[in-house]
C-alpha cells in the first residue's frame, strides 16, 4: 500500500518547499567552469560563502540603476559595504556577464560581448572551480583544488581578518565614497620593508611624499617588515623579519567572533579599522576603533600636488580624524559634485586687472578676509620680517601677485600666491592670522560682463581735453601743447631711469632676508667655525634669530675673485631663492655691502653625501636608497615643477647635503643654468667638476637637461659601490673608472664585485640590479637616448619598468679629456 502524506505536512510542502530551493541556491558557495551570471537579473548574488556573511555578484551604483559594479560585500548588512571590487574604473551596463573561463578565471563582458575586466594578474593554472569562503575570500581553483587566484591576493581599498599583503602589494584608495574609480591614494608595503601611505598624481603613477611610514627597515634598531597581515583574530600589524611586530595602535582589538571587522585606506586618505557587531543588523553603523595618520591634514605636506585637498582650499579635521575640506571666503568649488577638489577665486585678480584700474584705489578694489590658524605652507613667495600687522596687509594689497598674506609670531609677514596648495587648519600656529585678498569691485566679478567703466572714464578724459584745445584761442592751445609734450617728455625719460635702475637691481631677488655684513660676523662669532671651503669661497657656523635661534651655514665668496664670485652670487639667490622642495636646500639670505658676498642657508647638520660615503665605514643600504630618492625628486623639482626649469650643472657628492634626518638636500647653485619653460636647451662654457659632466659639453652640443642625468647616474654608482667615480691606482686599472667597470659587471653578470662584502645590498640583488641599469641608462653618450629624471624617478621607484640598457660605448679620445687630471672647468 503507497504511503499517504499528512494533509498539514503536505501543505506545509507545497507553500515552503519553493522558498526552500531558492534559499538553497542563494547559498550556493560553489561555481565551475563556464557558470556565468548576469547583472541586473533581479538578483544580485551570484554565489553566498556559507556562513551566509559574504556574498559575491552585482551592486548597482549609487544613484544608477543601470550601472553595476561586480563585487564582494557583506550580505546581512543592511547598509551595503563592498570589501572587494573589479571593475571601478568600468562599470558593467545592465545585462552585462560574468564567467568563469580556465584561462582566465573571470571574464566580465558587455551585453555586446566587448570584455570590460579580466584579473590583473591571471592565474598561475588551470581553472577548474571558483568558491567564496567565510572569510571573504573568493578563490579560484585548480582540478587538485589548490588556489590559483583569489581576491585576498589582489586587494583593492579593503583588508578583512585572515588576509595577508606581501612586499610590494598594496591598498589603493576609491575615487570618492561612491565612485569607486581608482583614486589618489595608496599604501604600499615597499620592497625594503617600510609600510607607507602616499598620493599619486593621477593618471600618472608618480608616488608623493610618504604622509606615513612604519619604519620598519632594517636598521641598527630594527628588522625590516615582511609582510601586513590582519589575522583570524583580528589583530593587524606589520610582521618583521626578526618576528618582531609594529602595531597601528594600542586600542584592544574586538572579538572577531561577535564584531565584523574591516581596515580599509578610505577615498580622503586615512587608513581606518572598523568594528559592525554581528548581532544586530538594523540600523547599527561602523564604528571607527582606530586611524593613521592622526592628523593627515598637519601631517601629508606634498610638495609636488594639490595637497589632501584640492587647490585653494582648507583642510581641517573632521570625526575619526577624516578630513573635511572647506573653500576660503570668497571661493567656491571648482566642481560642486567634488567636496574634496580645488575652489576658484570668485572674482578676477591679476596685475592686467590692477593696472586697468588706475583711476581707483587699490583699497577701493579689494579688501581682505580675515582666517585665524590657517596656513597654505609651501604657497609661499615672500617672507618680510621684521614686519607689523598693518605692514603685512599693506604689502599684500600692493602686491598684484599676493593672494594671501600670512601674519604670525609676531612680526613675520608670509606672501603667498595662487594655485595655494595643503591648506589646512592647524591649532599650532598660536593664532596666526590668513589675509585672504577678495575682490570688492563688481565690475570684475566673475559672471556676465559689465559696463566698461574704466574704457568710458579714459574716453571722457580724452574728449574734455580735445574740448578745450578746440575751444581756446591759438596762444592757449600753444601753450597747453608745449606743456603737454614737455610732461610727457619727462614721464618718459624718469620711466627710462627707473626701468635701468630695476635692470640692474633686478639680478638679486628681494623676497629673501638682506642681512648687514655685521650681523653675519657677529652671527659667525667673527667667521670663526668654518664648515667647508670651495673654489669660490669658504663656509662658516653661525647662529641667527628668525623668531627664535636658527643654526645657519654662511657661505662667504672670495672677494679677491670679484668677477667671478659676483656671477656666482647673483646665480645663487636668483635661482634657489624661488624654490621650495625638502630636498633642496633653503636660502635664507644674503648680504650684498661693498665686495662681500655672502649667502645663509639653513645648516645642514650630517654633513656632505661624500663624506659619508667616502669614509671608512660604509651607510647601510636602505640609507643609500633612501638618499638617492630624494636626490633624483629633487632634481626631478628642479627640472619640470620649477616655473622657470633650473639645470643644476654641478651634481657631485660634495654638493648633496644631509640633514637630521639623513635626507639628502641638493645644494650649491652657482653653476647652474636657468632656462624658460619653452626652451629646452642652450649653449654656454663647459661647467661642473670633471668625472661628472657629461659628453655632449665637449661635442659643442645643446646643453640640456639631461647632462644632470648624466651627473646623476655617475653619483647613483658612488652611492651603490661607496667609492669615487675615478681611482687610478695602478693595482685598479680595470676598475678605474666606474661608469665603465659598473657597465663591465653588468654586462657579465657578476654584480656582486660592485659591493664586496656589502651583505644588505648582496641580499637585495634585484634592486641592486635595476639601480645599476638605471645609472647605465643615466650616462649613456648620447644625451637623447637618455631618460628624463622624472622618468629616472620612477623607475628607481618602481612605478616605471627598468628596460634592458643599450650597449654602452665611450669614444676612447673623449675619454681621455673627459678624464684627464689637469682639466679645468668653468
Amino acid at each position: 500500500m503507497a504511503p499517504t502524506l499528512n494533509p498539514p505536512l503536505l501543505c506545509f510542502l507545497i507553500l515552503f518547499l519553493p522558498a526552500v530551493c531558492v534559499f538553497a541556491q542563494t547559498r550556493n558557495s560553489n561555481l565551475g567552469v563556464d557558470d556565468s551570471f548576469i547583472a541586473g537579473n533581479g538578483n544580485t548574488s551570484w554565489v553566498v560563502s556559507p556562513s551566509g556573511d559574504f556574498a559575491f555578484g552585482f551592486q548597482p551604483l549609487k544613484n544608477s540603476n543601470s550601472l553595476f559594479l561586480l563585487s564582494i560585500w557583506y550580505a546581512k548588512i543592511s547598509n551595503t559595504t563592498i570589501v572587494w571590487y573589479a571593475n571601478g574604473d568600468n562599470p558593467a551596463p545592465r545585462g552585462s556577464r560574468v564567467q568563469v573561463t580556465a584561462s582566465e578565471g573571470l571574464k566580465l563582458t558587455s551585453p555586446n560581448g566587448q570584455t570590460l575586466w579580466t584579473p590583473e594578474n591571471s592565474p598561475s593554472g588551470a581553472v577548474a572551480s571558483g568558491a567564496l569562503n567565510d572569510f571573504g575570500n573568493f578563490v579560484l581553483q585548480d582540478r587538485s583544488s589548490t588556489s590559483v587566484w583569489e581576491t585576498f591576493n589582489n586587494p583593492k581599498d579593503t583588508m578583512l581578518p585572515s588576509q595577508t599583503l606581501g612586499k610590494g602589494g598594496k591598498l589603493s584608495s576609491r575615487k570618492s565614497q561612491a565612485d569607486f574609480a581608482q583614486g589618489r591614494f595608496q599604501l604600499v608595503l615597499q620592497d625594503d620593508g617600510n609600510l607607507v601611505i602616499h598620493s599619486i598624481n593621477l593618471p600618472s603613477k608618480y608616488a608623493n611624499e610618504n604622509y606615513f611610514e612604519s619604519q620598519t627597515v632594517e636598521s641598527n634598531t630594527s628588522s625590516p617588515g615582511t609582510q601586513l597581515v590582519f589575522n583570524k583574530s583580528g589583530d593587524f600589524y606589520v610582521l618583521k623579519k626578526n618576528n618582531n611586530t609594529f602595531s597601528f595602535s594600542d586600542v584592544p582589538t574586538p572579538s572577531p567572533t561577535q564584531f565584523y571587522l574591516r581596515a580599509i585606506l578610505n577615498f580622503d586618505g586615512v587608513l581606518t579599522f572598523y568594528q559592525h557587531p554581528k548581532s544586530s543588523f538594523g540600523n547599527e553603523t561602523w564604528t571607527a576603533i582606530w586611524f593613521q595618520p592622526d592628523n593627515i591634514c598637519k601631517e601629508a605636506l606634498i610638495s609636488e600636488g594639490t595637497g589632501i585637498c584640492g587647490y585653494n582650499s582648507i583642510c581641517k579635521l573632521g570625526e575619526n580624524s577624516r578630513p573635511n575640506c572647506q573653500c576660503p571666503p570668497g571661493y567656491s568649488l571648482l566642481d560642486p559634485e567634488d567636496p574634496y577638489g580645488s575652489c576658484k577665486p570668485d572674482f578676477i585678480q591679476g596685475c592686467k586687472e590692477d593696472e586697468l584700474s588706475q583711476g581707483k584705489d587699490l583699497k577701493d578694489l579689494y579688501d581682505f578676509e580675515v582666517l585665524t590658524d590657517t596656513d597654505w605652507p609651501l604657497s609661499d613667495f615672500v617672507l618680510q620680517k621684521p614686519f607689523t600687522e598693518d605692514e603685512c596687509r599693506k604689502a599684500c594689497m600692493e602686491d598684484c601677485f599676493c593672494a594671501v598674506a600670512i601674519f604670525r609670531l609676531g612680526d613675520s609677514c608670509w606672501k603667498k600666491r595662487w594655485p595655494l596648495s595643503n591648506g589646512r587648519y592647524d591649532t599650532t600656529l598660536n593664532g596666526a592670522k590668513a589675509f585672504i585678498k577678495v575682490r570688492t569691485d563688481n565690475s570684475s566679478l566673475i559672471g556676465p560682463p559689465g559696463p566698461p567703466i574704466i574704457k568710458r572714464k579714459n574716453q571722457d578724459t580724452l574728449i574734455l581735453v580735445v574740448s578745450v584745445l578746440l575751444g581756446s584761442s591759438a596762444i592757449l592751445n600753444l601753450v597747453l601743447t608745449g606743456a603737454f609734450c614737455l610732461g610727457f617728455s619727462s614721464i618718459y625719460q624718469l620711466r627710462k631711469k627707473l626701468k635701468s635702475v630695476y635692470r640692474s637691481d633686478s639680478a638679486v631677488e628681494t623676497n629673501l632676508r638682506c642681512f648687514t655684513y655685521k650681523e653675519l660676523e657677529e652671527a659667525t662669532d667673527g667667521f670663526k667655525e668654518e664648515l667647508g671651503r670651495g673654489a669660490f669661497g669658504v663656509v662658516y657656523k653661525g647662529a641667527i634669530v628668525m623668531g627664535s635661534a636658527v643654526t645657519v651655514a654662511v657661505k662667504r665668496l672670495n672677494t679677491f675673485l670679484l668677477q667671478e664670485t659676483e656671477k656666482e652670487f647673483k646665480n645663487e639667490v636668483n635661482v634657489i631663492g624661488q624654490t621650495h622642495h625638502k630636498n633642496l636646500v633653503r636660502l635664507l639670505g644674503f648680504c650684498e655691502e661693498g665686495n662681500e658676498r655672502l649667502l645663509v642657508y639653513e645648516c645642514m647638520s650630517n654633513g656632505t653625501l661624500a663624506s659619508l660615503l667616502f669614509s671608512d665605514s660604509r651607510p647601510n643600504w636602505n640609507l643609500r636608497l633612501k638618499m638617492a630618492f630624494g636626490i633624483a625628486r629633487g632634481l626631478v623639482y628642479l627640472h619640470e615643477d620649477c616655473g622657470t626649469q633650473i639645470i643644476h650643472c654641478d651634481i657631485k657628492p660634495q654638493n648633496i647635503l644631509l640633514d637630521d634626518y639623513f635626507n639628502a638636500r641638493i645644494s650649491d647653485f652657482g653653476l647652474s643654468k636657468l632656462l624658460n619653460m619653452n626652451q629646452s636647451r642652450t649653449h654656454t662654457a663647459i661647467r661642473g667638476t670633471k668625472g661628472y659632466v657629461a659628453l655632449e659639453w665637449f661635442k659643442n652640443m645643446p646643453i640640456t637637461a639631461k647632462v644632470d642625468v648624466y651627473s646623476f647616474g655617475v653619483l647613483l654608482l658612488e652611492i651603490i659601490c661607496c667609492r669615487r667615480n675615478v681611482d687610478m691606482e695602478p693595482e685598479n686599472e680595470e676598475r678605474a673608472i666606474l661608469t665603465d667597470w659598473a657597465y663591465d659587471c653588468y654586462t657579465t653578470g657578476s654584480l656582486e664585485a660592485l659591493v664586496e662584502q656589502d651583505h644588505e645590498a648582496l641580499h637585495d640583488k634585484e634592486n641592486l640590479e635595476k639601480l645599476v641599469m638605471v645609472a647605465i641608462w643615466c650616462t649613456q653618450e648620447d644625451p637623447t637616448v637618455r631618460p628624463t629624471m622624472r622618468k629616472v624617478s620612477q623607475m628607481l621607484e618602481g612605478v616605471a619598468e627598468v628596460p634592458a640598457p643599450p650597449c654602452q660605448i665611450l669614444n676612447s679620445v673623449t675619454r681621455d679629456h673627459y678624464y684627464s687630471p689637469t682639466l679645468e672647468y668653468d
